[in-house]
């Protein structure tokens, strides 16, 4: 385990999986499904987010660099959630793995669907499909001066860790070692 990186000892949740539905805070009907071959539809979606919806560099800003990027992200060994309004893709939610056994989270919104309540659903739907997946260590960084995401974090459970440098690390903790029990979908 990163000496540098710690984890709250309480585990968070329950957390619904995914398929999930709900209507959001614009009365939209909006589905959260486990990404399958869906990377045309979010090369679109990417496409047209706008720069202030960008962070850390991701996501990329032209199409091949999106979809090299994608390619990453949908390898075999992480997790992804799509969150659908009909057959649109609204939001985009990743657990990669990293080199200490825990797994980076990533979350993206479209600016036209955001303070609506689906990026709290999308995330809370992938940490239960993280946690049905048997992953127990979760963290993400996020930039200090972005206080609605802050928020959404720690609405979820996410705890400030580290705030040594630039951005601020949090992290959650979604299931015990060994714990088998599946996520609930209140």
């Amino acid at each position: 385990m990163n000496d540098d990186r710690s984890y709250p000892a309480e585990v968070s949740g329950p957390f619904p999986t995914p398929p999930h539905r709900f209507v959001d805070g614009e009365d939209r009907e909006i589905v959260v499904r486990v990404a399958d071959d869906d990377r045309e539809a979010l090369v679109a979606m990417y496409e047209a987010f706008d720069s202030e919806d960008r962070a850390q560099g991701i996501p990329p800003v032209d199409e091949q660099s999106i979809r090299r990027w994608l390619e990453r992200v949908f390898e075999s060994d992480c997790l992804n959630a799509i969150a659908w309004h009909d057959d649109d893709p609204v939001g985009h939610a990743m657990l990669v793995p990293d080199e200490e056994g825990a797994h980076e989270l990533a979350i993206f919104v479209l600016g036209t669907h955001q303070s609506a309540g689906i990026g709290t659903e999308l995330l809370q739907t992938l940490l239960g499909y993280g946690k049905r997946e048997g992953i127990e260590r979760v963290w993400l960084t996020v930039e200090r001066w972005n206080e609605p995401a802050i928020g959404l974090y720690q609405k979820v459970g996410f705890e400030i860790r580290n705030t040594e440098s630039f951005e601020l690390e949090m992290a959650i903790r979604i299931a015990d070692p060994g714990d088998d029990s599946s996520a609930a979908d209140p």
